[in-house]
């Protein structure tokens, strides 16, 4: 075989983490998901995990891991949150390695990262050696080898940088065919290179590094044009795209944004899926992925980059730093004048932090740039906080004196992510990528200052003031952070107000934690007066990043309706805060709200945090719960209601007439809800659904589409589940074929993939055993074919004819 095919995918998401909470808050454009993460995992990571193959009916005839017959290269951030948020599509990951290795000759399709997609070439050397670092430590923790290749953020490449991948042991990167010319002689040369096959790049230091170079016009029809409508038609191309003018073994390689198979495009991974298999069966080409083929075909030639380049910028890397003409999205009239102010102030700002680093861990850690090295280990749990700072500092540091060391390497972390590339990458200051690296800087600040006697932030401001932005309300770089931190920056009487507001409205029970820091509640009264409640009490917040700690007095108060007041502060002491709140139960039980609220704004000086002070996702949950509260106290006047006019409108459908707009709308709005509350319960009830759904098909009323639709994708996924872990349930599995009749029968806007997923699995594991005992005329198992032959024509899976 002479002809190999390697597809990479580089998937990445810029790091969406409020720095003060360490969690992504809900992001509104993300709609109908939490955010733009959990977004593109469902449309994209999760079901190429599982990807779908089917016949030419349209029937699901398998499931396959793309993953591992792809190289791939995933950003350490993305897989942080992965782990957290996505469990099953990390674990199939992880797993798609191993399996690669079977398949390529020990060679795990796996590729590293850099580890916060910083452009290398404007980075410092110390940032340099960091991100490499830190990009293979994650990736060997997480898949349990060294990684042979890495990818670097927008292909963008110095020597530095290789000098320095290579120095890790790092074999090999891939880069666009426009980033590297032929070496002649000793001379460069400006004569097209074959793309078909590895190079050697000799380093400085006498190092080697190799590179791979994917062809260019094919990856750019693929994530650009309409490539991937079939899969097929994308095989073929990928076959036939060879030099026909050498005997030598050849390496296809195309490289897009990972995010191509799915989100981007949709269904792009049931594409690849059938492009994989089809490729797999060719007698012409094989696949491969680049660690196996530069294991078997060492480069023979060598080849001189261009330094300074990208894959995604005309004008090598002034995509990140100036006014080129490389934009997505905005109006014609735009510019992007304010990349270059942006970088300026994000440079000084770095500056700063590296020169207080440098002073302020001098006496702490041994070698503080090693010690900024190694944090990756500690960050990742690899080493516990104590062990670290022991082998970093060299003696037994007291608790004060770890606190300002973990707050020096917190600072060195959010200072590189907030150079991650995509702040550059779009059209305007004021997108929420940009928003985003400003609230990492808005969290170096503090840091700063804390550590120094330094004033960073009005000379930070006055920089980004000269960035200005292309929408007129949002002025320029200076407002756009100051917008930014008013609504993320946090200190400990914030996030105390957090853990009050959670624990009124019980969403965190009697947890020990609240994001990043560890609560423990040292003083606690729960007050009840028929709808209203109050909590009290004294609480200390531990950061479990800093150590950082503060003992806080707390107040939340509902009001009975939608009202709620939120008060904490530094504590004044807990016997002496018990003695400021001696009189407020009373008041609570007899008294005016009005009085109550007076005592708590004397006693914590006015220290309210509102609603729109809080995060994004306690302003959802509380929006949510007081929706929810509302609907149930009316859910007896709603059945009164429904009562009335569903027999009303059933008899003029029998008369053969039109029911009343107004029956028909009242009943619309009492199915939503009912199907809203029921789908949301960890245990829905299949056959209230059922019926539920057959009422709304009955009555020919709509469901809000798009909002209820991802309210009932999760629902039936938990009902999918309840399925596998009890095939044999008849009942249960009548139920649930009838719901997935009904709802692929409405215009409803979710996806069923998961419920494919889990249905196939049961197809797989009982369906011959059931079916066998049907064939000998058992009657329970004839009813069971039958209904999952039914559910599977309704998932569109392919079963036994």
């Amino acid at each position: 075989m002479k002809k190999f095919i390697c597809i990479h995918g580089h998937f990445y998401q810029p790091p969406r983490e409020n720095p003060w909470l360490e969690a992504i808050t809900y992001q509104e454009s993300a709609h109908p998901f939490h955010d733009w993460n959990e977004r593109v995992h469902a449309e994209c990571y999760a079901p190429n995990s599982q990807a779908r193959i089917v016949d030419g009916k349209g029937d699901i005839t398998d499931l396959v891991n793309n993953y591992s017959q792809i190289s791939f290269d995933f950003g350490p951030t993305l897989l942080s949150w992965m782990e957290a948020c996505a469990p099953d599509t990390y674990q199939a990951l992880l797993n798609a390695d191993k399996l690669s290795q079977k398949q390529f000759s020990q060679h795990g399709s796996a590729m590293a990262q850099c580890y916060s997609h910083m452009i290398m070439p404007l980075a410092n050397k110390n940032d340099k050696y960091t991100q490499v670092y830190w990009g293979i430590r994650d990736f060997e923790f997480r898949f349990q080898r060294l990684p042979e290749g890495m990818w670097l953020p927008e292909t963008a490449v110095d020597l530095d940088t290789l000098e320095i991948m290579a120095d890790l042991g790092i074999k090999f990167t891939v880069l666009a065919p426009h980033q590297a010319r032929l070496l002649m002689h000793n001379n460069a040369t400006g004569q097209e290179f074959d793309i078909h096959k590895p190079y050697r790049i000799q380093l400085e230091s006498g190092r080697v590094i190799n590179v791979f170079f994917y062809n260019g016009p094919l990856s750019q029809s693929l994530a650009f044009e309409n490539l991937l409508k079939d899969g097929k038609q994308y095989a073929e191309k990928l076959i036939h795209s060879f030099s026909g003018n050498t005997a030598e073994p050849q390496l296809l390689s195309v490289a897009t944004d990972g995010e191509t198979y799915g989100h981007h495009h949709k269904f792009g991974d049931m594409a690849l899926a059938y492009t994989l298999r089809y490729i797999d069966n060719h007698p012409d080409a094989c696949l491969t992925n680049y660690a196996e083929f530069l294991d078997n075909f060492p480069p023979k030639n060598e080849i001189q980059i261009i330094e300074k380049t990208s894959w995604s910028c005309a004008h090598g890397i002034e995509r990140w730093k100036s006014d080129c003409g490389c934009e997505t999205g905005g109006q014609p009239s735009w510019n992007q004048e304010w990349r270059q102010p942006l970088r300026a102030a994000l440079d000084w700002l770095k500056g700063q932090a590296d020169s207080i680093f440098t002073e302020v861990s001098r006496n702490r850690f041994k070698k503080p740039w090693h010690a900024r090295n190694n944090y990756i280990d500690c960050f990742n749990g690899q080493l516990n906080i104590d062990s670290f700072l022991a082998e970093q500092s060299g003696y037994d540091m007291k608790e004060s004196e770890k606190i300002v060391a973990l707050k020096l390497l917190q600072m060195q972390r959010h200072a590189m992510l907030m150079y991650t590339s995509c702040g550059w990458f779009f059209n305007d200051i004021s997108g929420i990528e940009t928003e985003q690296i400003l609230s990492y800087a808005g969290r170096v600040i503090q840091l700063a200052e804390e550590l120094s006697s330094k004033k960073l932030e009005p000379k930070f401001l006055a920089l980004l003031a000269l960035a200005k932005s292309n929408v007129p309300e949002r002025e320029n770089g200076a407002q756009i952070y100051k917008q930014v931190i008013k609504k993320s920056r946090m200190n400990f009487s914030t996030l105390c107000a957090h853990y009050a507001l959670n624990r009124l409205i019980d969403l965190c029970d009697n947890k020990e934690t609240l994001y990043s820091n560890r609560i423990e509640l040292l003083d606690f009264h729960n007050l009840i007066n028929h709808r209203s409640r109050m909590i009290y009490g004294t609480a200390k917040i531990t950061s479990n990043l800093t150590l950082d700690s503060s003992q806080q007095d707390f107040c939340a108060y509902h009001f009975g309706d939608y009202k709620i007041k939120v008060f904490a502060k530094y504590s004044i002491g807990q016997e002496a805060f018990e003695n400021a709140m001696e009189p407020v139960p009373v008041k609570f039980i007899t008294g005016s709200s009005d009085e109550v609220l007076t005592e708590l704004e004397s006693i914590f000086e006015k220290e309210c945090f509102p609603l729109n002070t809080m995060s994004k996702n306690e302003q959802k949950s509380i929006c949510d719960a007081i929706l929810y509260s509302a609907m149930s106290e009316n859910d007896e006047s709603y059945s009164r209601l429904y009562d009335s006019f569903e027999p009303l409108s059933r008899y003029f459908m029998e008369q053969g007439l039109t029911p009343p707009k107004s029956a028909l709308t009242l009943i619309e709005s009492i199915l939503n809800v009912r199907l809203w509350k029921e789908v949301q319960k960890e245990e829905p009830e299949f056959h209230l659904i059922e019926k539920l759904l057959s009422e709304v098909d009955l009555h020919g009323v709509s469901l809000e589409a798009e909002t209820l639709g991802k309210f009932i994708e999760k629902g039936v996924h938990k009902m999918a589940h309840r399925i596998v872990d009890d095939p044999d349930n008849l009942s249960m599995l009548e139920s649930f074929e009838t719901i997935i009749r009904l709802l692929t029968s409405m215009p409803l806007q979710f996806d069923l993939w998961q419920v494919q997923s889990l249905i196939y699995q049961v197809k797989c594991s009982n369906y011959d055993e059931v079916n066998e005992r049907s064939q000998q005329g058992d009657g329970f198992s004839k009813k069971w074919i039958s209904r999952f032959n039914a559910l599977a024509h309704s998932l569109h899976i392919q079963v036994p004819q």
